[in-house]
């Protein structure tokens, strides 16, 4: 696309972790090899008027990040094979693509993110087919919440959300599902605890000057029984990256994440989980 043709970006904070998201899923996508198929988050790069290479460099941790995506992808795929015409809510979503890599033809997705994310998405997506709706909004916040239909089924997905959040929040914002959508099932990542200490410190920087916002949620044994410990939370459950591409994530990575107390570091993958609810009586 011609410079003329892009739409501006400016974005900073939390808001702007979407575009590295993007960014590192896209330039894997571009691999003929890729572990991920994602041609809208190409284009989505493509069409964008931001310095994505000065900003995050060379997309290194592409594999990485495309191999969260897929195991999240497997998750929907999972749900919507036993739900057909479920619905789908995903929870601070950015410019996460996911529903065209998912679409059955059937799910009824509902976007939930900050205003200006929203303004983006909208500006990036004009025309939401009917069974993709978008809200402006916290997930903190109940708005959205009388917005869902759980009458076929719902998954809840808070992908790259909750680390961003105070403990207190996150616990909250469970609970508060957990009661709300009984018999639902809420798929969400963390980050162990040395990474979380490491961006409030505001150590996780770029060789480009990228500096990862602060992550005061972790995620540890002790965390993981804190949340199974919440009302209504019937199972939490771990769930592993797929395989990849070469020694490491083709072979070293999948050994090591059988062992729970590898995966819980998030040296192999940020910690991912499904928490299920308890039905109602």
């Amino acid at each position: 696309m011609p410079d003329r043709e892009k739409s501006r970006v400016d974005l900073d904070g939390v808001p702007e972790t979407l575009l590295w998201n993007l960014y590192q899923r896209a330039t894997e996508a571009r691999r003929p090899d890729a572990v991920l198929r994602d041609p809208k988050a190409v284009e989505l790069v493509d069409s964008l008027d931001y310095p994505f290479a000065d900003r995050f460099g060379t997309g290194s941790l592409g594999q990485w990040q495309a191999l969260r995506a897929r195991c999240f992808d497997e998750e929907v795929r999972r749900f919507l094979a036993e739900h057909p015409g479920g619905q789908v809510v995903a929870l601070g979503e950015g410019l996460e693509t996911q529903f065209w890599r998912v679409d059955d033809g059937r799910v009824r997705w509902l976007t939930v993110d900050l205003p200006e994310t929203v303004e983006l998405r909208t500006r990036l997506f004009p025309d939401d087919p009917p069974r993709r709706r978008t809200l402006a909004g916290s997930a903190l916040d109940d708005e959205w919440m009388p917005h869902v239909d759980p009458a076929e089924g719902l998954l809840l997905s808070a992908q790259g959300l909750l680390m961003y959040f105070q403990p207190d929040e996150v616990h909250r914002l469970i609970a508060r599902c957990a009661e709300r959508f009984p018999g639902a099932t809420m798929v969400f990542d963390g980050v162990p605890p040395w990474f979380s200490r490491r961006t409030l410190s505001g150590q996780m920087k770029t060789a480009q000057g990228y500096q990862a916002p602060p992550m005061p949620w972790a995620v540890d044994a002790a965390e993981k029984a804190r949340i199974r410990a919440l009302p209504n939370i019937a199972e939490l459950r771990d769930l592993r990256p797929p395989r990849g591409r070469g020694p490491l994530y083709g072979a070293v990575f999948p050994v090591l994440n059988r062992l729970r107390a590898v995966r819980e570091l998030g040296v192999t993958g940020l910690p991912i989980m499904t928490a299920r609810f308890a039905a109602s009586t």
